[in-house]
């Protein structure tokens, strides 16, 4: 039999890393969770009693007085089919119950809130009323349990799928999951459990989808990597898989039938399916190069970071999620450089209805939360960089240039009510520690002063009403050339490059664009220039400057910004090592 060819995708990263391994596929005939087929955690107690999911589901409004009490709709003329789809939504519950139990110690914690949101929306009479009022009276043409669960929820989830912004996309996982658990139960026999050590050490998971609890349901003990055909970087699985240093791959399209190994390239956003033994061995390499960057760099993050010739550049995390600081020692790093707040849709907690963002002592909560993490570092939070072809909820209208439009700040000033409860929280959280808020997508001084002035209005009001608070210093991300070049005239208390955006703007060529990517590599000069002016210009004004950009994460741009005089930059945890070996053997 001959051998597959090997074959090459491109991918969005969901999480960053390497791996190789052979391929493992989701089994097409059996469903998933279930007490007795839950893999503990490495270091788990199985016999710890504490309920520490329930607390989970009590940060989401979990409430379970009215769990397995029959349906309104249930009384009509065929209540065994309404019984019968009761009965399986609480077999359902019961089993993501057990599987939230089962998760324990501290790198549960993310599985276990996602789990309880689940819950909380399971344990909604609305979710399923439609399907049981489908089961009422009706005559011949009624439909089974099954049918009607089916169309009820794949009308809730339609909605989800068809949103432009890709947060709320996301959440339609979280409802197939529910969908298809609730199914399995209504199946003859039930669900069948698949055994958590169904998935080899160190495979290569290739599926098409994969839901939350799909994942928790795995043993990842063994390392492994993700890839899938559809999924999104935002999703609640990408979550874990970062919580877990899982590498992951999203969108690659259909998957190769034949398959046998895989390696998944999280540093370039590339798989290659049965790969040339030169090339494996080429991956392998990496691999060990890599490992050995971290043996050799891990004592020396504990120290300041330092050229060949003395000078120390401060190096800080950027995060899309806190899920990412789980297990991170603050001392790697000298701060969180940007924490991008749109973390904030996958949170658990009271949405307020002018946002769909968590409540603003949710935010409170979540921003202190990075504080106490970097215990005593600076944290910078960005404001939401919504907008564009991620519209915020609520907003109708549809962009006709979408990375022209209201993005960023401009579509904050837009809706300054929502913006106010994130810049309330934000100065209540900074009464924690080093707090500093940075403004994206700002083109003119104009823009920088009325979101000043919201803060200072956010402030007012706190102090009305007798809150403690903070004024957080207020930054300007500099990502488009408007700004680069007159950074001068903003009155910032400090600056940020994004690098990504400042390139795609500059260039005319989008950074995701693989067409485009020879013209990014050919124009980085130009970009370069123009950061070269943001240094001088923090230099002229006494502020401290910092790129948050993927350039400071490929090894040759690092070099050509610190010879530009760059003293700080904000990278992916997975990239601290590599940075620190370019930084320290800089000027040598």
């Amino acid at each position: 039999m001959a051998e597959p060819a090997a074959q090459r995708r491109s991918a969005q990263v969901a999480c960053g890393g390497l791996a190789w391994g052979p391929i493992w596929r989701l089994p097409q005939a059996q469903s998933w969770g279930g007490e007795d087929n839950v893999a503990p955690r490495q270091g788990a107690d199985s016999g710890d009693s504490t309920n520490q999911g329930g607390e989970s589901r009590g940060r989401v409004g979990h409430d379970s007085s009215h769990r397995n009490q029959p349906s309104p709709e249930a009384t009509g003329p065929d209540q065994g089919a309404a019984a019968a789809l009761q009965a399986a939504i609480a077999r359902a519950q019961a089993e993501l119950e057990a599987l939230a139990d089962r998760i324990q110690g501290p790198d549960g914690a993310d599985g276990r809130e996602i789990l309880g949101f689940q819950l909380a929306v399971l344990d909604d009479p609305s979710l399923a009323a439609p399907a049981f009022a489908a089961l009422g009276p009706g005559g011949v043409d009624r439909p089974t349990a099954e049918a009607a669960w089916m169309a009820a929820l794949d009308a809730e989830i339609a909605p989800y799928l068809s949103d432009p912004d890709e947060h709320f996309r996301t959440r339609a996982s979280d409802l197939i999951d529910l969908r298809d658990r609730v199914r399995a139960q209504l199946r003859p026999g039930g669900a069948e459990a698949l055994q958590a050590t169904a998935k080899p050490a160190g495979a290569v998971l290739l599926a098409d989808d994969l839901t939350p609890s799909q994942f928790l349901t795995l043993d990842w003990s063994g390392g492994g990597a993700i890839v899938l055909a559809a999924g999104s970087p935002a999703s609640h699985v990408a979550l874990l898989a970062r919580s877990r240093a899982i590498p992951m791959l999203v969108g690659t399209g259909v998957l190769p039938a034949g398959a046998r190994v895989a390696c998944v390239d999280g540093e370039s956003g590339a798989v290659i399916f049965d790969p040339e033994p030169a090339t494996l061995a080429q991956f392998a390499q990496r691999l060990d190069a890599a490992a050995r960057i971290r043996l050799q760099a891990s004592p020396a993050l504990e120290r300041p970071v330092l050229t060949a010739s003395g000078e120390a550049v401060t190096v800080l995390l950027n995060i899309d999620d806190p899920a990412q600081l789980r297990n991170l020692d603050p001392r790697v790093c000298d701060g969180i450089g940007l924490a991008r707040s749109e973390f904030l849709f996958l949170a658990s907690g009271a949405a307020d209805p002018a946002t769909g963002l968590p409540d603003e002592d949710t935010q409170t909560q979540l921003y202190g939360d990075l504080l106490r993490w970097a215990d005593g570092r600076p944290v910078t939070v960005r404001t939401l960089d919504l907008g564009g072809d991620k519209p915020q909820p609520g907003q109708a209208r549809a962009e006709i240039d979408p990375a022209l439009g209201l993005r960023g700040l401009r579509l904050s000033l837009l809706h300054p009510e929502g913006f106010l409860i994130q810049l309330r929280a934000l100065a209540r959280a900074a009464c924690e520690g080093d707090l500093r808020v940075l403004l994206p997508m700002v083109t003119l001084p104009q823009e920088f002063e009325a979101a000043a002035a919201l803060l200072d209005q956010a402030l007012a009001e706190l102090e009305a009403a007798k809150i403690p608070c903070r004024r957080p210093a207020l930054g300007v991300m500099l990502e488009v050339p408007a700004d680069a070049l007159a950074a001068e005239r903003f009155n910032a208390d400090f600056y940020a490059i994004g690098s990504n955006d400042l390139s795609q703007y500059t260039l005319a060529a989008g950074r995701s664009h693989a067409d485009l990517a020879a013209l990014q590599r050919a124009g980085w000069p130009v970009v370069l220039e123009l950061i070269g002016l943001c240094i001088k210009a923090a230099e002229r004004r006494g502020r401290s400057i910092c790129l948050c950009g993927e350039a400071a994460t490929d090894p040759g741009q690092l070099e050509d910004l610190l010879s530009a005089g760059l003293r700080a930059i904000s990278v992916p945890p997975p990239r601290l090592a590599t940075v620190q070996q370019v930084i320290g053997a800089h000027g040598a």
